[in-house]
């Protein structure tokens, strides 16, 4: 498992409006487009500096194709990034707050000590 690389998936996507969009619409098309393409890519290098070893579990895989954001947190995605960008994609479905309000509730069966998050 790689907090790094699934949390490096939410930080992508966020920041790219058409990947949003993309994943909104497609999420096992773009969780499987973005292990090929991106999961090795250096951040904030030069595009030709990639890894070759990170890739994603299938249990990862499994919870980004559907959109679990329980199943993230357990995985030990930052709830900040899943949160931002699953506003992003689905508050427009909802009305002002209740997506957050949704969100929140599902997470309110969790007790500390709460998944690590750190990567």
């Amino acid at each position: 498992m790689s907090r790094y690389l699934l949390n490096k998936f939410l930080y992508t996507i966020d920041r790219d409006p058409d990947l949003v969009e993309r994943y909104r619409a497609d999420p096992a098309g773009t969780v499987t487009w973005w292990e090929q393409e991106m999961a090795n890519q250096i951040l904030n290098c030069a595009v030709a500096e990639k890894s070759t070893w990170l890739e994603l579990t299938e249990d990862e895989r499994r919870a980004l194709r559907e959109h679990d954001h329980v199943a993230l947190f357990g995985l030990g995605a930052h709830p900040f990034l899943t949160l931002t960008l699953f506003i992003a994609m689905f508050e427009r479905d909802h009305g002002p707050l209740e997506y957050q309000k949704a969100y929140g509730r599902a997470l309110q069966h969790l007790s500390l000590p709460y998944p690590d998050i750190a990567t």
